[in-house]
């Protein structure tokens, strides 16, 4: 039945398989991740970028700088664990959806992959303003 599915309606069928993925990889990322503490990196990274732009002193602009590459550090850092834990689960999605989505779409950034990429990252835009998430 969901084989029958995806053969008579390939991108619907890509899409909602997307939204899903999207929609758990984002609840994931939210739960392992301190929301409050990324939204004051994220309000501090905005400060510093506006001082750099208006900056003329090379000493201040070297130290903004330093501290505009600790911050991204930082927020790297916290995004990191909840990657480790939904990777290998993509991955293998990835090798199940390439196996059905191949024949029906086509290979590589011409077929399936172009259609799943577009619906993950609009997918992805709405659930993290829905979960208000940094």
């Amino acid at each position: 039945m969901v084989t029958e599915f995806i053969n008579a309606n390939p991108k619907v069928s890509l899409l909602m398989i997307t939204i899903v993925v999207t929609f758990v990889s984002t609840l994931i990322h939210k739960w392992m991740t301190n929301q409050e503490h990324l939204k004051q990196l994220k309000i501090r990274q905005k400060e510093i970028q506006k001082e750099l732009k208006g900056c003329k002193d090379e000493n201040l602009l070297k130290e903004l700088n330093l501290e505009l590459m600790k911050l991204t550090g930082v927020m790297f850092k916290s995004s990191m664990r909840p990657m480790f834990v939904t990777i290998i689960p993509i991955f293998a999605l990835f090798y199940w959806i390439r196996q059905m989505y191949i024949p029906l779409l086509g290979e590589g950034w011409g077929g399936w992959l172009t259609y799943y990429f577009a619906f993950s990252i609009a997918s992805s835009m709405v659930f993290r303003k829905v979960f208000k998430m940094a």
